[in-house]
């Protein structure tokens, strides 16, 4: 699944300041809260895009490098919301809802909405799975065109005998006894300006407030096992090599129920015989004979869309760089497409019959064939990219 635009998840332009970007995300994550959909798988996917959404646009360094290159300037600099663990969310912006900071024991939803029973008795149980790293190859067409791609991966799965609850069955899993099922365990410490109270998750149960009293004796208790899943993944057009999209909740699976870890997919892209990639553009080298330079000749060329004809008009020197505008890569954040330069080289023979070496000999001596005075043959192609760059 392709992430969605995250000034539209969060309903803002990118004009947005820092304060519109604070107020629309808490809007927003108040919406999707998990104690107010308790439940709601889908809401609960919302409210961990939002924070995502939040992470990018409330740093400016990543903001920028957002608004510039999109999903691939942040997930290629490893910008992007790691945690997917409603915990890590609520240490990582719990000041967004106000109250007392963003620690393990504060209740952001509490302090909105008032009473007890928030995260303390909804917390996740478990441990968080790891994110996966896997490569993906694409061919120069598929990145022109996007890909739809069916990846089989072997992870870590939920156990397929306890569901993933690490259980031997419903009965089997009890209050914990260190927290008394609450999730949370307070210690109270005595300072020079009196005692203070600290409350952290549960070391036991991981803040879930259970405790399993009898393990599931396929996977000894984890909950998980290894396996393999089949994975549909839509790869967007104009990624270029290296770049890493990301699918949540696709990696391991988290241990006793906790979440799953992220899938981080690496895009290879494969060598072309005859085209080579140069940003948005694609470059080929045309290599024609002595007599079609001078001549002219209409000729065909491969492109990424299949083969394309062009002319070359008489006289043409070599190192001239001939563009079909659009024939390039498109851009992964949909602005326009490259083009496909060629650049043309003449073929010099090596070996000669008498009769050709009689025939050039005579030309030789022709007027027509002697370099004329203030003409000045076409420069290669990467002498005239350092002319561009200064170099």
């Amino acid at each position: 699944m392709v992430k969605r635009d995250y000034y539209e998840i969060l309903g803002l332009t990118k004009s947005a300041n820092a304060e519109e970007i604070k107020k629309a995300y808490r809007k927003v994550a108040l919406k999707y809260h998990p104690d107010r959909n308790q439940g709601d798988k889908a809401a609960e996917e919302k409210f961990k895009e939002a924070a995502e959404a939040y992470e990018i646009l409330s740093d400016e360094q990543k903001k920028a490098r957002y608004d510039q290159y999109g999903h691939a300037g942040v997930d290629n600099q490893g910008g992007g919301y790691q945690g997917g663990n409603m915990e890590d969310i609520f240490r990582n912006f719990g000041d967004i809802f106000g109250g007392g900071g963003g620690g393990r024991g504060f209740d952001p939803f509490e302090t909105f909405f008032g009473g007890g029973g928030g995260r303390s008795q909804q917390r996740t149980r478990g441990k968080r799975g790891t994110n996966l790293r896997i490569k993906v190859k694409l061919s120069l067409k598929e990145v022109a065109e996007g890909a739809r791609k069916t990846l089989k991966v072997k992870k870590q799965i939920k156990c397929h005998t306890c569901e993933g609850s690490g259980a031997k069955d419903a009965s089997s899993v009890g209050k914990c006894t260190v927290c008394s099922g609450s999730g949370v365990v307070r210690k109270v410490t005595n300072t020079i300006l009196g005692q203070m109270q600290t409350t952290n998750t549960c070391y036991q149960c991981n803040g879930s407030g259970q405790q399993i009293t009898k393990k599931c004796g396929t996977c000894n208790g984890l909950g998980v096992e290894y396996g393999e899943e089949t994975i549909s993944v839509d790869i967007p057009a104009g990624v270029q090599d290296g770049m890493q999209l990301s699918m949540s909740g696709k990696g391991n699976a988290g241990e006793q129920g906790g979440p799953a870890g992220d899938l981080i997919i690496l895009v290879e892209v494969e060598k072309n015989a005859d085209l080579e990639i140069d940003g948005q553009n694609v470059i080929y080298d045309l290599h024609i004979s002595f007599v079609d330079a001078v001549l002219g000749t209409s000729v065909e060329v491969p492109t990424i869309d299949g083969k394309a004809k062009f002319k070359i008009p008489a006289g043409t020197q070599p190192g001239k760089i001939f563009r079909l505008t659009g024939k390039g890569l498109p851009s992964v954040n949909a602005y326009g497409r490259g083009d496909q330069l060629i650049l043309l080289n003449v073929y010099t023979p090596t070996e000669l019959t008498t009769d050709e070496k009689k025939l050039l000999e005579k030309l030789r001596e022709s007027p027509n064939f002697k370099p004329k005075p203030g003409v000045k043959q076409e420069r290669g192609f990467f002498d005239k990219v350092k002319d561009f760059f200064g170099e």
